[in-house]
């Protein structure tokens, strides 16, 4: 499927919960004088307009980073790097992890970016490619495994699909074995939507078979809107690097305060 346009949801509340965990995890790698890869399957377009008429048709944005970035302290990377892309695209501008990505890394560092949507891949090419991203326009898993093990071989990858094609559940887990197999050093970041019907169980079981050493955190928020079926984030971190356990406890304290 290629329908699924990030645009109307980017910063809503998995947004926040995915993209605080990620510059957390990459300021730690980033603090050692080694290179690092950086690895995306679903990238996007990387950049995106919140007073855009689709970003503002869904609201998510409003009820997403809209109301907990002040719940982050000035000097998390996150909230540096929301102020870096303001003060270069404009205060109603929010970076993709893609850039997120972008501005955490060294000139040392490696990007790569995966987006098989025509019209994304063309807006990430825009936005990144000045960045000196590596840009394919390819299925992210088939893409992931060509790059893998990557050089330099210290890195992260994320895993982000917009889970559209169901398939992705029962596929995933056994995606991300192939991908520890060939990358056992990687830190591999496995984004899922937390939906009613619970689709996201059998594939969190078979993962936690696989990897029971894996940091799995979840938060839960109240729907958006009527009809809205996103009802929380979860990330999936195998080899997650020191530090991102302590982000993890207290995002769980801000989304928890989302309901008082």
């Amino acid at each position: 499927m290629l329908s699924y346009q990030h645009l109307y949801h980017a910063g809503n509340l998995a947004d926040v919960h995915k993209h605080a965990l990620l510059c957390v995890m990459l300021d730690y790698l980033t603090q050692k004088d080694k290179p690092v890869s950086y690895i995306e399957t679903h990238a996007g377009r990387g950049l995106y307009d919140l007073a855009a008429p689709e970003a503002v048709k869904t609201g998510e944005a409003a009820q997403g980073i809209s109301v907990l970035e002040q719940a982050f302290a000035k000097d998390h990377p996150y909230r540096r790097r929301l102020s870096e892309v303001r003060a270069q695209h404009g205060p109603e501008a929010y970076p993709g992890s893609p850039l997120l990505a972008a501005l955490s890394l060294r000139e040392t560092d490696t990007l790569h970016l995966a987006e098989l949507h025509p019209q994304e891949h063309q807006m990430l090419t825009r936005n990144l490619l000045p960045w000196g991203a590596h840009i394919h326009q390819a299925d992210g898993f088939q893409q992931a495994l060509a790059l893998t093990p990557p050089t330099p071989r210290r890195g992260l990858m994320l895993i982000d699909p917009s889970f559209e094609v169901k398939a992705d559940y029962t596929n995933i887990p056994k995606h991300m074995a192939a991908l520890n197999r060939k990358w056992n050093v990687g830190v591999i970041a496995l984004w899922y939507p937390l939906l009613p019907n619970a689709p996201h169980r059998a594939m969190l079981e078979a993962l936690e078979q696989q990897f029971p050493e894996a940091l799995r955190h979840e938060v839960r928020f109240p729907p958006v809107r009527d009809g809205h079926g996103l009802v929380g984030s979860g990330m999936f971190i195998v080899n997650a690097p020191w530090g991102t356990e302590a982000e993890a406890k207290e995002l769980t304290r801000i989304f928890n305060g989302l309901s008082r």
